[in-house]
């Protein structure tokens, strides 16, 4: 798939966002005045940002609004409600830290839920597809769900909880990979199932369909280098799991440090985000010869 940068943007801050939402929903850390405001305020800016950035990859952004009519069978819809409905109920949540001085625990533990929820709904968007088999599993949401976790306990100072989930979110990424590098080939997917062509004998691409590019070829189907794809998966690894956690662990470790933690956890988080639409073989490079299962 071809990695644009506003879905990259969307899903990597939009996924932290949510992920400080649910541990200060949760009370973790339980801050009142303004150091909640300030805590707040990152949350917002990650999730809101996040959300607004993927509206650019939009054929018509200004249909955006017809997304939350069809809750009933897409998940980009329940995503946007989900999305709303988190916000809305973390924001009195919010406004009674900030300004009342109080943490009403019930409204927080409703909106920590629905901001994991949200998280999933995300997850989902992408599972669900069988026309990418890369992402058809239950560890793409498990993926995305574990990223969200981590890096909201790294924001929110939760540092034995940060260094737990990013250890367990190292190790779903590289099953993620594992699994996903030979998920085409498992799906039985072949130039022959693309072409319908199959029962008159083996199938080979003799020209492409036709001479110039088109919208499937843009937005479906991109192929990355085996050699590129094994150093953004040692950057993704060290400097988005690795790294922070070392730093993290270090005795006496320090806002400077912590701050250091969360840059090398956002550089590591984009590599991987990048690779998670890259690689991902949509079944329709098949037709055009792109993809060798």
């Amino acid at each position: 798939m071809h990695p644009a940068p506003s879905v990259i943007i969307f899903t990597v801050f939009s996924g932290l966002g949510f992920g400080m939402l649910v541990f200060l929903g949760l009370g973790f850390p339980a801050v009142t005045g303004w150091v909640a405001f300030f805590l707040y305020a990152i949350a917002y800016a990650a999730a809101v940002g996040g959300l607004m950035a993927s509206t650019f990859h939009l054929g018509n952004p200004q249909r955006a609004m017809r997304a939350f009519t069809q809750w009933r069978t897409s998940w980009l819809s329940r995503e946007g409600w989900l999305a709303v409905l988190a916000l809305i109920v973390m924001a009195v949540y919010a406004f009674a830290a900030v300004f009342l001085g109080s943490l009403p625990r019930p409204i927080g533990w409703i909106g920590a839920g629905l901001s994991l929820a949200t998280v999933y709904a995300t997850s989902m968007i992408y599972a669900q597809l069988k026309t990418v088999p890369r992402w058809n599993h239950w560890l793409t949401s498990a993926y995305l769900v574990t990223l969200s976790l981590a890096g909201g306990a790294l924001l929110t100072g939760q540092i034995t909880a940060a260094a737990a989930l990013l250890a367990l979110a190292a190790a779903v990424q590289v099953a993620h990979w594992q699994i996903g590098d030979s998920a085409l080939t498992r799906s039985g997917h072949t130039l022959a199932s693309a072409t319908g062509l199959g029962s008159p004998g083996k199938v080979r691409a003799f020209e492409p369909p036709h001479t110039g590019t088109n919208y499937l070829l843009r937005e479906m189907v991109h192929v990355v280098g085996r050699k590129h794809s094994r150093k953004l998966r040692m950057i993704a690894l060290t400097f988005g799991f690795g790294l922070p956690v070392i730093l993290l662990i270090i005795p006496g470790a320090g806002h400077v440090l912590g701050a250091l933690a969360v840059l090398s956890h956002l550089v590591g988080v984009i590599a991987s985000r990048w690779l998670f639409f890259a690689e991902a073989e949509h079944v329709v490079g098949l037709y055009y010869g792109k993809r060798a299962a």
